[in-house]
């Protein structure tokens, strides 16, 4: 048994969720900060290492029509440099928004802490993901 992780990796912060073992519930982990680069990465790898993850679901960001611009290609660049775990990309379009519109429901104020949208943001990537394998 094992849990799978997304990230929704921004230039700034990287949201992390985490899977339960049915692969059925998707649960808001950590914000890691992106910089330095190899600090992040160890710290995704320490956490997925700790929480038995076979496989990493990394959001891009695709344009709206469909066609992957400089964001995209970042974050496919970052997430290539996760060592050990088999990678997934899954199609973060509207996340942001929908995140936003989620912590306004549940009454929680986002606007001094960002990395609430980004944490969240993984939860909905991931709860893409888990779905669509169902």
């Amino acid at each position: 048994m094992y849990k799978v992780m997304a990230l929704d990796i921004g230039t700034k912060r990287i949201g992390v969720a985490l899977s339960d073992y049915l692969l059925v519930l998707a649960s808001g982990f950590t914000c890691i900060q992106r910089e330095p680069q190899d600090k992040a990465i160890e710290e995704i790898q320490k956490i997925a290492k700790e929480n038995n993850v076979k496989k990493i679901v990394a959001g891009i960001p695709f344009n709206m029509d469909g066609t992957e611009g400089a964001q995209a290609q970042d974050c496919r660049d970052f997430a290539s440099k996760i060592q050990g775990y088999e990678i997934i990309f899954e199609d973060e379009r509207l996340t942001s928004s929908q995140a936003e519109e989620n912590l306004r429901n549940k009454k929680i104020d986002f606007k001094k802490n960002k990395s609430l949208v980004d944490i969240e943001s993984a939860c909905i990537i991931l709860e893409q993901y888990l779905n669509r394998k169902q």
